[in-house]
């Protein structure tokens, strides 16, 4: 009989990519494993190209922790040499494993890729990583065609709180592929995700038709992330495409501010963040601030400041 690895891993698409460096290094250290992965459905997408993949468990979380039940009955036939249970849940112990690792609670200090890391005692923490097949290789070179270096832009975010004003975008656009900038010679890739096209539009007005790339997160995530690994360099809000792009190799700058740049900043050798002055208490403590509701709290990053961060990171990644 194979030995099964079941890795349970998030709903969420940034939380799930700082996840595959722990799968990275079961893949490694486990030659003849063959995995099932269970995670969101937004997320499943990811974990195709997983080599030795047995099969996807998309979950669905519903009323009464019901989606933890369907999740038991799809993987208690199996008798599994590990389960890792990055949701923390009982199920390692309702299952028959050999070895189980659950984290515990989080070091809320620490990165979360070290926080993974420290799972399974792995010092170096492994960088996150996805695999893409050769299909999602192909529809990435369609995306993101050969020619001059590409500049990719992420505008967008699941949260207004933490979205950069599209004119600030706009403007730090023009200045990094103006001439003489590092990007002088590039074309610009414009990534948002699903339903969130249109606010993403006025940058992409914005650039000379001939230099614009619009790509949009639907459907397979292996396409975008083949794309994104296609780009010489990101710059975008806290988001999934933001870890995406870093998991792909790409120098990027993650932008922040009602969100933990030390805990959820992009990962890598060539990654940085940069952020607004103020801290997340402070921009979360204003009177009647409801994180529903909010407009942007980012508005005192400056352009000023994106662009030497930008500038900083392309130096060094060179």
């Amino acid at each position: 009989m194979p030995e099964r690895i079941l890795f349970v891993t998030s709903t969420r698409i940034g939380d799930a990519v700082l996840s595959t460096g722990l799968l990275s290094h079961l893949v490694e250290t486990c030659p003849e494993a063959q995995f099932t992965i269970a995670c969101g459905r937004v997320t499943a997408s990811l974990f195709a190209g997983v080599p030795r993949l047995e099969r996807v468990l998309p979950i669905t979380k519903g009323k009464y922790a019901k989606h933890w039940l369907q999740l038991w009955g799809a993987t208690v036939p199996h008798c599994w040499h590990t389960v890792v249970d990055l949701r923390r849940s009982a199920l390692p112990w309702m299952l028959c494993a050999k070895t189980r690792i659950r984290p515990g609670m989080a070091d809320p200090n620490a990165h979360r890729v070290v926080s993974n890391a420290k799972a399974m005692a792995l010092d170096p923490p492994p960088a996150p990583r996805l695999w893409a097949l050769e299909r999602h290789r192909e529809r990435g070179a369609e995306l993101v065609p050969a020619g001059a270096p590409v500049l990719a832009v992420g505008p967008t975010a699941n949260w207004a709180g933490k979205t950069w004003r599209i004119e600030h975008f706009i403007e730090l656009t023009r200045r990094l592929i103006a001439p003489g900038a590092p990007f002088a010679d590039a074309r610009v890739a414009v990534f948002s995700a699903p339903g969130e096209a249109a606010a993403a539009q006025p940058l992409l007005d914005a650039l000379p038709p001939e230099r614009r790339l619009a790509i949009t997160a639907e459907g397979d995530l292996l396409n975008v992330y083949a794309a994104l690994a296609r780009c010489d360099f990101y710059v975008g809000n806290d988001s999934g495409l933001m870890h995406m792009a870093a998991a792909g190799g790409v120098p990027t700058l993650g932008l922040f501010g009602p969100s933990r740049d030390d805990v959820y900043g992009p990962w890598g050798d060539n990654c940085a963040a940069v952020r607004t002055p103020e801290t997340i208490a402070e921009l979360t403590s204003a009177p009647g601030y409801y994180h529903r509701t909010t407009g942007t709290l980012m508005d005192t990053l400056t352009v000023d400041a994106a662009e030497a961060a930008a500038v900083a990171l392309w130096s060094r990644a060179q």
